[in-house]
């Protein structure tokens, strides 16, 4: 990750009266794919030890976006590996459950009881353009997977009166019309998740949900009021047409794609969150702005690495003769007091691995090996628990453990596979398992 200053910027800099411009400066234009593999970006670093390991940057983002752009030695590691660990147990029901507890308000509180009364009527009115703009927003090929919008919306924010007000803000900020036209596609960390599963490759995660949850709880409820109410006055503008994204999804994307190791772009991927200050604001409004700031860069970035990099080291000393390919936020790995930093002031040596470079004992998959559905079918049926206490209790590091639906509830027949896939999406894109 890039120096803070940088960081700072670009998670809070979306306000600032040269935002628009500033965009259009880092807008790497349109990405071709490369001709030749050693031409493309690599997010796949090799820890030396026999056998070896990989550490894979993600971002979060349909995996039918990047997945041509990925070299085939990152998907050789991939598949040659017989251990596969992500932030997040991506497939494990509890993760869902687990998430969708954390969002709510203790005490069966409502927003309405919480929030200043302008606040509250400015929220529920943006939510309602959100409803009406739905339909619109989806696509033809969406809605013959079976997403449609009313599922959708009740699905994503039908509860959203009953959510902590720093859950809605992070919802609002992904209700856009390009994060909806990308549902139904599993992201590149939820895709790698089922393909392991799907592979027999042994699975876990190297943080629980609360770790990752907690901490967006923390924040006192005068700066979560101030969150909020930037964030809404910048859907706002953005709804009058007053002001222009200064980074998008698609500078995402093409960032990942074309090879620009921007650790500010990444960071905002592995946070999550809005941008914020605003350089016209009152003093104290940039004091708390700043706050929250430094609140985040420590929780959900610092802080997260070094408990990261400590269970990769574990599992590895555990496990000496197993193969492992270790799946997150390409933020964790880029600039200062990564998860890179970490294990090698322990002593193990991790090396960047170009593309087009061969990996210890693998087989370079083909190169005609690419997409050929963008929809992936959920099976088994996913099953939810019906109470949350019901998780199995391990020691970290988390395996996959095999889910029994004995004390569960399959998904209706009626959800689709596309639909699920949409739902959990969104919900892991609030803690973006980055």
């Amino acid at each position: 990750m890039q120096p803070n200053l940088a960081l700072i910027y670009f998670i809070f800099g979306g306000l600032l009266p040269g935002a628009t411009s500033r965009r259009k400066q880092m807008d790497p234009g349109p990405c071709e794919l490369p001709r030749s593999q050693g031409e493309l970006n690599s997010f796949l670093w090799t820890i030396r030890r026999d056998p070896p390991a990989y550490l894979f940057g993600t971002i979060h983002v349909p995996y039918t976006r990047v997945w041509d752009f990925i070299p085939e030695n990152s998907k050789a590691a991939f598949q040659a590996s017989s251990s596969v660990y992500f932030e997040l147990d991506l497939t494990d029901p509890y993760t869902i459950s687990g998430l969708a507890s954390c969002q709510m308000l203790p005490h069966g509180e409502n927003l309405q009881d919480v929030l200043p009364r302008e606040l509250y009527r400015r929220l529920k009115r943006h939510l309602e353009y959100v409803r009406l703009m739905l339909p619109h927003w989806m696509t033809p090929d969406q809605r013959g997977k079976g997403l449609y919008a009313d599922y959708l919306f009740n699905a994503i924010a039908g509860n959203w009166e009953r959510k902590r007000p720093v859950w809605v803000m992070l919802m609002v900020n992904s209700l856009t019309e390009t994060d909806i036209r990308s549902r139904g596609v599993p992201v590149l960390d939820l895709y790698l998740a089922q393909e392991a599963e799907r592979m027999k490759k042994r699975t876990g995660a190297v943080e629980r949900v609360e770790e990752q949850c907690h901490p967006l709880n923390g924040l006192n409820f005068s700066q979560v009021l101030f969150a909020l109410n930037q964030t809404l006055l910048q859907h706002e503008s953005l709804r009058a047409g007053s002001l222009q994204a200064p980074y998008t999804t698609e500078d995402l994307i093409k960032h990942y794609n074309c090879g620009d190791l921007n650790a500010v772009i990444f960071n905002h991927d592995t946070s999550q969150l809005p941008n914020l200050i605003n350089t016209t604001l009152p003093p104290h409004e940039q004091v708390t702005a700043q706050e929250i700031d430094s609140y985040f860069r420590q929780e959900l970035i610092y802080k997260r690495n070094e408990r990261m990099g400590k269970r990769v080291m574990a599992l590895l000393k555990q496990n000496t003769d197993k193969s492992f390919f270790f799946a997150f936020g390409a933020g964790h790995f880029l600039g200062n007091n990564t998860v890179i930093d970490v294990l090698r002031q322990a002593g193990f040596e991790v090396e960047h691995t170009p593309a087009g470079q061969p990996i210890g004992n693998t087989t370079m998959l083909p190169s005609h090996v690419r997409i050929t559905n963008g929809y992936i079918t959920v099976n088994p049926p996913i099953w939810f628990p019906n109470q949350l206490d019901q998780r199995p209790r391990s020691d970290l590091p988390f395996h996959h453990q095999p889910k029994s639906s004995a004390a569960g509830r399959l998904l209706a027949p009626s959800i689709t596979a596309s639909f699920y896939v949409a739902i959990a999406s969104f919900l892991l894109s609030l803690l973006r398992p980055s």
